[in-house]
């Protein structure tokens, strides 16, 4: 029986409401009377306004044909910078590294504005893959909360005064400066120079997400406190204990390209890695597994010791472990890797040993050419909070890190108060830096010179691509001026290079900036083919420190100590967002938009929790039957919320029922409730850093015996994907390896089907006949097996083509304007059969906690016999003669009937004026102002070779036409054939899993 899809619980129900959106997809009418509170067909409707309901395109148009054009004044662009051609962008090579996380980027730049981020394709690491959040860094750069100026007790100051003023406090006595992860040896460098010039002055670096256990456990296992690189493309089979990898663990665009080699059936290859995934909480990584054991939060230590004992010929009580350690077993020795997104040192303790005894050292892992993503250390950083409250520090710096937003607890804020001197470098008035009496901000990335060595032997250099907007001044430069260095920073990173990493060459500096990497001499390819591993010994095997054998004993005992009986106990989990992260991002309009991968929710967060919890806390509907013909079960718009207490912290969120999520578990993101974020990020949320608990020297993302209480009040969570429907039509194709083996076009036998009814029905009916292509046809495949719906590619086609951000409001009432969504479907049961074989009885509902997972990515097709284009009264969206749908926005007035006729319900009608882009009076929404896209500086983000649309238009993909007439442009400019590869799209390049392929069919 056919397997049945489902992207919520309401389209799985059928509910009365889902059926009413399938029947009316467009259940509001053009907003006039919300906007100009009249009515269409009033007789004081005036016809100015009847030109706004037509759109900016139409009144301009007719305005223009009456109004004189008023006369301006403009200087010509005669004297200009010789690289700098009007019209024509300009690429520059650099880096993004905010704290641990990294990616080598190439800029666009127009007449001097960065407006849009690619990936690095020189880079052996990230290898021309980003992240949403690479992609999202750009906006930031025009973000108007930025700090304008230093600020000295809170009041606007010269730097020559901050300069005078700091240099006699730092004579007072020690200071401490701390950090989240530094990736740039020079910037070391600099911080080395000034811990000299200030004896008793440390470095501490805090990371916010600590993997402070993973360099403890190495540091015990192998005597060095460094991360390894992890080569998942080397592994056959891949274990992960609740690591989000694809996600948000450590270096996902790095681990993504690794990945996917596994999983990409080209050129007959026929085989792919085994992927088990162990977690409470449904991950992006565990949405991609093959396999997916779901267990209890305080289980997961406890299957990392069951899964150790297996290995070595014991049991295990936990389910499902057998088989996972049969295929590790089964796998060629050293083609396998585990790895645990735990920071319990003693849960990593158990990891190393599992990869010792599988061989993975020196292959999967390596050790060696290590990599530099974290080296942040929570012990220390309790040890500086002892030495605040002590009065042992006359000056404390702040870097790059928020601890008074992002500690656990309250602690760091509260001693950091009893420091004299108190500097922070970041980049707004956050909520540390409101504690700090010397507020120095830093320049963004993009305006500032630095490198970076993500691992052993690479190197990045950060390049500035536009002027400092503000009068901030760089992080390094102020360190360089308080130890009285003549030099600036820019002098010092060359020099450094020249002579301590380029060995004297001075040219090399100069392809360096021109490419943004660099690898050493010793390094001849990507690390991740080094197989030697570091070790004190000559021949550069993995060895054991001494007495880690009894560690991993003592590791054990202590792991069956910690979390043996709380099975039981109501378990909260904490988790990243892959867009904003830990909360740096929460300011940034376009990744609070973006929907998370997994509930496809934006702007919120909220306690996700399982089917049977909901149920058991009273947070259903009808007694929690799922085949109610009256109200869903759970409703995005009217959730119940709940208060959770942990110790003195007490919150209260909204619920999400959530399939795939263990039982007696709250999986909550961090990052939102910040209170001096921006405007945009401020009163969003609840801050959860709070339920992170202490143990054994680090801090754990989890809390066991957490205090629920469910409320009847109700709140509205703003979800995408669910305000459509299909009506019925077969979207999703699926199979098994084994049955792709027997016959690789298994899926796609209804291909042949389709075509003869076509031809049955028309005919040789020359509207449905094939069009005839004289020269390009465009297309565009994805490789369903690559893509980890990762939604990345929504963000680079926002940049890129300046689509609007709606708010909170508008993607609740299904307006969000996205361009391209990754659709995430819902299945029980295997490939034999799904729900849809069950009985409608409440004895008969599935277990939600072994739902599979389905990504979709969905953008306009260019059908080549396109519904939209025959119901267009006005020829707006038309077929190009390149295989194109057009979209002539100065033509569309509006009627949705292309919409509306869509199958795949890709067109994105514009209800409001998000941009600015309209003429006329009151036609900007408040809550786009109060985001600040409609700013003067924000707008410099957008792109201007596409159209910024107005109101009353529709829009949607159109393959990134801007960029195929400039490859075409290119081709034609150097008397060349067009070549594949030449034209790019912004999803295509951003694409961490090279799934999308474009180009001339």
């Amino acid at each position: 029986m056919e397997k049945k899809y489902w992207k919520g619980f309401e389209e799985m129900q059928e509910t009365a409401e889902h059926k009413a959106i399938v029947k009316n997809e467009f259940k509001e009418e053009l907003p006039i009377v919300e906007m100009f509170n009249e009515t269409i067909g009033d007789k004081n409707t005036g016809r100015r306004d009847f030109l706004k309901v037509m759109g900016f395109s139409v009144a301009a148009a007719t305005l223009a044909a009456s109004c004189e054009i008023p006369v301006r004044k403009a200087i010509p662009y005669v004297i200009k910078p010789e690289e700098v051609v009007p019209g024509v962008a300009n690429w520059y090579a650099s880096t993004y590294a905010d704290g641990g996380e990294y990616c080598s980027i190439i800029v666009k730049s127009r007449e001097g504005r960065p407006i849009k981020i690619e990936g690095n394709h020189q880079s052996p690491i990230t290898q021309g893959g980003t992240s949403a959040r690479v992609q999202g860094s750009v906006l930031s750069l025009y973000d108007t909360n930025r700090s304008k100026a230093p600020i000295m007790n809170k009041a606007e100051a010269s730097w020559d005064s901050i300069d005078a003023a700091i240099k006699a406090e730092l004579a007072k006595g020690a200071t401490a400066i701390v950090t989240s992860t530094i990736l740039s040896p020079t910037t070391k460098s600099v911080i080395a120079d000034f811990i000299k010039k200030y004896p008793g002055s440390k470095h501490v670096t805090y990371d916010a997400q600590s993997y402070s256990g993973i360099l403890d456990a190495n540091q015990s296992t192998f005597n060095n406190r460094v991360l390894a690189s992890y080569n998942f493309d080397k592994a056959d089979v891949i274990v992960s204990f609740g690591a989000d990898f694809l996600g948000t663990w450590i270096s996902p665009v790095e681990f993504t390209k690794q990945y996917v080699q596994g999983r990409k059936l080209n050129n007959g290859k026929m085989e792919m890695n085994k992927h088990f995934q162990i977690e409470s909480n449904l991950s992006l990584t565990g949405a991609n597994a093959d396999e997916r054991l779901v267990i209890h939060p305080s289980q997961e230590g406890l299957a990392v010791v069951g899964l150790h004992s297996i290995l070595n010929g014991g049991t295990s009580n936990i389910k499902g472990l057998d088989k996972v350690a049969k295929a590790l077993l089964a796998a060629p020795k050293g083609a396998s890797l585990v790895v645990s997104g735990s920071n319990d040192a003693n849960i990593q303790m158990v990891i190393n040993s599992i990869n010792s005894l599988l061989g993975n050292y020196g292959n999967t892992l390596d050790v060696h050419h290590h990599s530099n993503y974290s080296e942040g250390n929570d012990a220390e950083v309790a040890t500086l909070i002892e030495e605040m409250n002590a009065g042992k520090l006359a000056t404390v710096m702040i870097v790059g890190c928020n601890p008074a937003y992002d500690y656990p607890n309250e602690s760091f804020a509260k001693a950091i108060s009893k420091v004299n001197c108190r500097i922070s470098f970041n980049d707004r008035m956050d909520e540390t830096t409101k504690l700090c009496n010397f507020h120095t901000p830093d320049h963004h990335y993009l305006e500032s010179w630095n490198d970076a060595s993500p691992k052993v032997g690479h190197y990045s250099i950060c390049q500035p691509v536009i002027a400092p907007l503000f009068k901030t001044r760089q992080f390094q430069d102020s360190l360089l001026k308080w130890i009285d260095c003549p030099s600036d920073y820019y002098s010092y990173l060359q020099e450094n290079w020249t002579n301590n990493i380029l060995n004297g060459d001075i040219n090399d500096w100069d392809n360096a900036v021109k490419n943004g990497v660099f690898a050493s001499g010793s390094i001849t390819s990507t690390i991740k083919h080094v197989e030697k591993v570091e070790t004190k010994s000559d021949d550069k095997k993995a060895t054991v420190a001494s007495g880690s054998t009894l560690n991993v004993a003592s590791a054990i005992a202590a792991i069956n100590s910690t979390y043996n009986g709380k099975t039981d106990a109501m378990a909260v989990v904490l988790y990243e967002k892959v867009a904003i992260g830990n909360g740096k991002n929460s300011n940034n309009p376009w990744l609070m938009e973006m929907p998370d991968p997994i509930t496809k929710t934006t702007w919120d967060n909220y306690a996700c929790v399982s089917y049977k919890t909901a149920l058991d806390l009273g947070l259903l509907e009808n007694n929690g039957s799922l085949f109610s013909d009256h109200k869903p079960v759970w409703d995005a718009k009217e959730t119940k919320m709940i208060t959770l207490t942990f110790g003195k912290t007490t919150v209260k969120l909204p619920t999400l029922v959530q399939p795939g999520l263990a039982d007696k578990t709250i999986a909550i993101a961090v990052g939102f409730g910040r209170t001096d974020g921006g405007r945009v990020a401020n009163n969003v949320g609840e801050n959860v850093f709070p339920f992170k608990t202490w143990s054994n020297g680090t801090w754990l993302t989890s809390a066991f015996g957490v205090s629920v209480s469910p409320s009847t009040e109700k709140y509205s969570l703003s979800q995408t994907q669910t305000h459509h429907s299909y009506e019925g039509r077969r979207i999703i194709k699926e199979t098994t390896l084994a049955k792709h083996k027997a016959n690789p076009k298994a899926v796609n036998e209804d291909r042949e089907e389709i075509k003869a009814m076509v031809t049955t029905l028309y005919g040789d009916d020359k509207r449905y006949g094939e069009h005839k292509y004289q020269g390009h046809k465009w297309h565009m495949a994805i490789d369903l097996n690559s893509c980890t719906g990762c939604g990345n590619c929504t963000i680079a086609c926002q940049s890129e083509n300046n689509v609007s951000v709606v708010g909170k409001e508008h993607v609740g009432r299904g307006h969000e304007m996205h361009w391209i969504r990754i659709d995430r479907y819902y299945s029980v049961g295997n490939n034999e059969g799904g729900y849809n074989t069950m009985e409608k009885n409440i004895n008969a509902e599935p277990n939600f906690q072994n739902v599979q997972v389905v990504f979709q990515p969905m953008m306009c097709q260019h059908c080549a016999n396109a519904p939209c284009e025959n119901v267009c009264p006005v020829n707006a969206t038309n077929h190009s003669s390149e295989g194109l749908n057009q979209m002539a926005y100065n033509r569309c007035i509006g009627t949705r009937y292309c919409a509306n006729n869509c199958p795949y319900k890709v067109r994105r009608f514009n209800w409001l004026d998000w941009n600015g882009a309209d003429s006329f009076d009151d036609n900007m929404f408040a809550e786009v102002e109060g985001m600040g896209m409609a700013e003067n500086l924000t707008r410099m983000v957008l792109n201007p070779d596409v159209t910024v649309r107005a109101r009353g238009v529709i829009e949607k993909c159109s393959f990134c036409v801007q960029r195929i007439q400039e490859g075409k442009l290119e081709a034609k400019k150097n008397d060349m054939m067009l070549a594949d590869g030449m034209i790019r799209t912004a999803c295509q390049s951003s694409c961490p899993a090279d799934a999308i392929v474009f180009g001339d069919i």
